[in-house]
């Protein structure tokens, strides 16, 4: 069982949450222990991994991510009002090959997927994103992957898979699950015109750094269709995180990465959270773990509501344009807009319902103006391929 790979969390960790008030998360995680061995998933709404697997990084590191003082942070920080309970199930060793850790890894995720558990990965690299994409094979028919990031990570056609690498593998591996990729803060610099060519070739969704930034509720969208969320801690700027040569002088700032985690834990889609790349400095350790707090705390916030399900609760806006009438739904309850994708219909949806795509209101607006939203049209695109 591959949960018997997983170390406990450190005693000295035990013994300074004692040290800690009784608020702090780290008095109330229900850890795995030495001495009592794996907590009880049952009822668990959150699952903490650490996978300190380094082997396939492009920037090669020196010595392992400190996971001891990532979940220090953690630990220190206090519980919100939360109703949910979040379990620490320890961490994942390097295997005898990469290929090893990537199984345990895949192992996990699948089990905690289908315990509707939601997995919060800490991981060294992001390549550690591959097999937690293969931990849905079997369980879900398509799979939509946002990973927050400065690049693309395609790589190159014949190189083994990395950090830099790990999209290309998801992409060309079987069975291949991905329905829809995006990224959010690529900077533009950093990626070959190859690669932005290759983005729009395949239908994916890219957002710069600066388009964000003006207005991060653009995230929102984008990450309420996600299934897996994957945090490149190099998007960042490195002021607020490292000032390691790995990371650059732009990116985003605290206040933004967090709202963006937060983002991920109001989508009632999201199934794993993955948080990789980080430094052993104070700052990096700190940011990990304020990041884990505020999806957290939007998990707290999820509602659960669709206009398929139940329409009496959205109002529905039908748009004419020369080709397509658009129709939109907003939410009575929370505001949020979706739009109805007509040709997913036959390739990707088995329960004859039109596909739903999240939106924002300016979408609508812009469509009662003949302008189509991008990220609609892409998806109608990907229906005829």
């Amino acid at each position: 069982m591959a949960f018997d790979f997983l170390v406990p969390v450190d005693d000295k960790l035990i013994a300074h949450c004692e040290l800690l008030p009784a608020q702090a998360l780290g008095n109330k995680i229900h850890k795995h222990t030495q001495r009592k061995g794996l907590p009880v998933l049952a009822n668990a709404s959150f699952a903490i991994i650490g996978v300190n697997e380094s082997r396939n990084a492009f920037e090669k590191k020196t010595e392992t991510l400190d996971l001891f003082e990532v979940r220090r942070q953690l630990y220190k920080l206090m519980m919100g009002n939360w109703s949910n309970t979040i379990v620490d199930l320890g961490d994942i060793n390097e295997g005898e090959a990469v290929t090893d850790t990537y199984f345990v890894v895949k192992e996990i995720v699948a089990e905690l997927i289908e315990e509707d558990v939601v997995a919060i990965i800490i991981g060294a690299t992001q390549d550690i994103t591959y097999p937690s994409y293969r931990a849905f094979d079997g369980l879900r028919s398509m799979v939509n992957l946002v990973s927050v990031d400065s690049r693309f990570d395609f790589g190159d056609a014949d190189e083994l898979i990395s950090s830099h690498s790990y999209l290309s593998k998801i992409i060309t591996d079987k069975p291949n699950n991905l329905f829809n990729f995006s990224n959010v803060g690529y900077q533009s610099y950093f990626c070959a015109q190859e690669e932005i060519d290759l983005m729009e070739h395949l239908f994916f969704d890219a957002y710069r750094l600066g388009e964000i930034s003006a207005n991060i509720t653009l995230a929102e969208p984008i990450l309420r269709n996600a299934n897996i969320v994957s945090i490149d801690l190099r998007s960042i700027k490195a002021s607020e995180i490292s000032m390691s040569e790995n990371f650059s002088p732009n990116g985003f700032n605290g206040k933004e990465i967090c709202a963006i985690a937060r983002y991920a834990g109001i989508s009632d889609k999201v199934n794993v959270f993955g948080i990789y790349e980080g430094e052993n400095t104070p700052q990096s350790f700190q940011l990990t773990a304020q990041i884990i707090w505020y999806f957290i705390e939007g998990h707290n916030y999820r509602v659960k509501e669709s206009p398929l399900v139940k329409s009496e609760d959205f109002t529905k806006f039908i748009v004419p344009t020369d080709d397509e009438d658009l129709i939109f739904h907003k939410s009575n309850l929370t505001n949020r807009w979706w739009v109805e994708v007509p040709t997913i219909l036959s390739s990707h949806n088995k329960s004859n319902i039109p596909a739903l795509l999240s939106c924002m209101e300016q979408d609508y607006f812009d469509a009662c103006n003949q302008i189509i939203p991008e990220r609609w049209f892409k998806a109608y695109k990907k229906g005829f391929n």
